[in-house]
């Protein structure tokens, strides 16, 4: 695989059993997403989306065709494997925030250091360091019933962050937001991307954030439509 990329998929087919019908949802995915890019992947409801990138996450396998990240080979790897590098290499931010609501902004952010195993505690300052970058540096200790619902979504993009993940899915990340906190949202997955070189795969029904990503993809009934560069790296 080509070094200038971290993902690639070639020819997914994901098919699913109706009782006796069976439904193609993708027919055929390949694409390449590079270090450091924004890609952002539109098309109607239903066209295969959500399944895409739950595929790419490792959430689910392919009937047919190949992921690899960072080089690997997603098919090699057993489902404790999986889990291992989904939780290392891999973050994600949902259109719905699924923080815990019993633990604070804080406890939500360190998750997935605590499920990596090490020590979590002396990684506490990390999680502030990504609560303030969020801009919640006096919000720690709240919990989510006591955030808004764009608060509670960067805290979700924290903690999608805590383990240096090499790449962030999003899968409608600003669907339960007014207009104000998606471009909030937006302005700050760009300042991620622009500081860290955070690489984001992002489906969204957007279009004025796709406007600002360096590439997008449309899908239609299953297979890419049309891709536009819309920035270089």
């Amino acid at each position: 695989m080509n070094p200038d990329y971290l993902l690639k998929t070639e020819a997914l087919v994901k098919t699913y059993r109706s009782g006796p019908e069976v439904i193609e949802v993708l027919k055929g995915i390949s694409m390449t997403v590079k270090t450091g890019e924004i890609v952002v992947i539109m098309g109607p409801s239903g066209v295969g989306k959500s399944t895409l990138l739950n595929i790419v996450g490792t959430l689910d396998k392919p009937t047919r065709g190949k992921v690899w990240i960072d080089g690997q080979d997603m098919s090699r790897l057993d489902d404790l494997s999986l889990a291992r590098f989904r939780n290392m290499h891999i973050g994600f931010v949902f259109q719905f925030h699924y923080l815990l609501p019993e633990f604070t902004a804080l406890e939500n952010v360190l998750i997935p250091r605590m499920i990596k195993g090490n020590d979590w505690k002396k990684e506490r300052h990390r999680a502030v360091q990504l609560l303030e970058e969020v801009g919640l540096g006096a919000r720690l200790h709240h919990r989510p019933n006591q955030l808004s619902g764009g608060e509670q979504q960067r805290v979700a993009v924290a903690r999608a962050l805590m383990n240096q993940p090499k790449l962030v899915l999003a899968d409608e990340p600003t669907g339960d937001l007014d207009r104000r906190n998606s471009e909030a949202l937006f302005d700050l997955l760009l300042s991620l991307n622009e500081k860290y070189h955070q690489t984001f795969v992002i489906v969204t029904h957007n279009e004025m954030f796709a406007e600002r990503a360096h590439r997008v993809i449309h899908l239609w009934d299953g297979k890419i439509a049309e891709e536009k560069v819309l920035k270089n790296l």
